[in-house]
């Protein structure tokens, strides 16, 4: 087919799905373990219309065998061929290929079509050669991040599985467990965990975290965050200054000097305190800020634990070294840049899913693939998600997409009553320091107990006024206390 008859038919109706092939290449970044497309996201596109080809050997990293890609309907290929589809996924950008002495991007046919992660403001000059190539790119990274678009939302996947990997790492190079325990050869007090960032990675740190058994923190510049860890079962942390952080699409924006610096005296009372720190703050197309200091790391108790998933944009703590695992002053830095990756089987599922789901998504016509591409749109519409997603089309960059119409505009906070913020403060304390005060007042002398004991739950007690009690702690399970009372003197 020539290279004038596929532009006209992608300008147009599109191309029968029969007619095009989807190439799937083996990932040739360094430690990149991911692969594009599953076994079953193979039998996603088949079913769509779809032709699909394998590199041999693409999916053995995530234990997805060239075996289970036969058996779904692919076609195991070399790289050239498969470099040669027209329609191409991938997880990293094109770079390139030190094997073959010649960019990917070079080996890709005329007018194809790349979908992929791209970071396109971060890479000029791969658009500059995927234009020369009269390309159309669907960028992974670019995807609106509003509700529509939530099964599409490659970022969000890729971090949720960062956030859970992040804890795993921690403990494993904890010197304790996360969990408090009480047993026989002594008590084991839980591991103290602050997150930095309730976006997606944020909270799935925060979860993770929690179900292990530690106390969990959480500070975020945005309101809705802190609500997000406090439904976690985290504390929320705030600073004195009333300022929204709410920034453009699902980020956070930068804050004002005044806020920093008081986060900045959050977050170094909080080194003195915590065992492990996961940060995960970032500013699309911006270096990430320092968030923890040197000084600040220093402070920290040896055997510490920091995970910094901001490495990759340089790091929100000071110390980290990215991509390797180091140490300063007796506290462990984690600045692995490929937590995704780390997970392989798992990321290239959730990765593949998202891929089928939005071709499936911007081209919905039953036998044609054809992209729609709009200049004007509303927010939250299929028009803005396929618009945000295509930064390149027939080699014209596209890339920033305009300001969709009818954006939504978050209303003010309302102010809490006096009966709300009772009600919180009271919630602050624990059954467990709740129960744990009332037992030290039983314990410190005698007790007028009333004759009536339902308000202990112990109704079949019958026992006069000024009846010495011992109230013995038995044993103790998260918030959960079992009070154990023995009378003195029998009556």
């Amino acid at each position: 087919m020539s290279h004038t008859l596929v532009l006209l038919l992608f300008a147009s109706a599109g191309i029968a799905y029969k007619q095009l092939t989807v190439g799937v290449p083996k990932e040739i970044f360094q430690n990149e373990r991911r692969v594009a497309i599953s076994p079953t996201g193979v039998q996603a596109l088949i079913k769509q219309g779809f032709n699909v080809v394998v590199e041999t050997g693409a999916g053995e990293p995530s234990k997805f065998h060239d075996e289970q890609y036969t058996q779904a309907g692919a076609t195991i290929k070399d790289i050239k061929d498969v470099l040669a589809s027209d329609v191409l996924v991938k997880v990293r950008a094109p770079i390139f290929n030190p094997d073959l002495g010649v960019h990917e991007v070079e080996m890709m046919k005329d007018a194809a079509t790349l979908i992929s992660f791209i970071y396109p403001a971060q890479n000029p000059e791969l658009m500059d050669m995927l234009s020369q190539k009269k390309a159309t790119v669907l960028a992974m990274d670019q995807v609106p991040r509003v509700t529509i678009a939530q099964g599409y939302d490659a970022l969000s996947s890729m971090a949720n599985i960062a956030g859970y990997k992040a804890v795993v790492l921690a403990a494993n190079n904890f010197g304790r467990f996360f969990t408090g325990q009480i047993t026989a050869a002594g008590k084991v007090p839980p591991a103290k965990v602050l997150i930095i960032g309730g976006g997606v990675a944020g909270l799935a740190s925060a979860g993770s975290a929690r179900s292990m058994g530690a106390i969990v923190r959480g500070f975020d510049t945005r309101a809705a965050a802190l609500e997000q860890f406090k439904s976690l079962g985290a504390e929320p942390l705030e600073v004195n200054i009333e300022e929204s952080g709410d920034g453009q699409g699902g980020y956070a924006k930068e804050m004002s000097k005044e806020f920093i610096e008081a986060e900045m005296k959050l977050f170094a009372k909080q080194c003195l305190e915590v065992d492990i720190i996961v940060t995960t703050a970032l500013i699309p197309g911006m270096r990430a800020p320092i968030l923890i200091t040197k000084p600040m790391i220093e402070s920290m108790k040896d055997g510490s634990v920091v995970v910094d998933l901001a490495a990759e944009a340089g790091g929100n703590i000071e110390t980290t070294v990215p991509g390797e695992l180091s140490v300063h002053k007796g506290v462990t830095h984690i600045g692995y840049t490929d937590l995704p990756s780390r997970l392989p089987t798992q990321s290239s599922t959730l990765y593949s899913n998202n891929i089928t789901k939005l071709m499936r998504a911007i081209s919905p016509d039953k036998e044609n693939f054809f992209l729609d591409v709009k200049e004007v749109f509303d927010y939250g519409t299929m028009d803005h998600v396929i618009r945000g997603s295509v930064v390149m089309q027939n080699g014209k960059i596209l890339f920033p997409a305009p300001r969709p119409n009818n954006v939504p505009v978050a209303a003010p906070p309302k102010p809490k009553s006096i009966k709300e913020q009772q009600k919180e403060k009271a919630a602050q304390i624990s059954p467990f320091r709740a129960t744990l005060t009332t037992a030290g007042a039983y314990t410190g002398g005698w007790l007028n107990v009333p004759s009536n004991l339902d308000f202990l739950c112990l109704p079949h007690l019958a026992v006069k006024e000024n009846v010495p009690i011992v109230v013995e702690i038995h044993s103790i399970q998260r918030s959960f206390i079992q009070i154990k009372l023995s009378l003195l003197d029998k009556w």
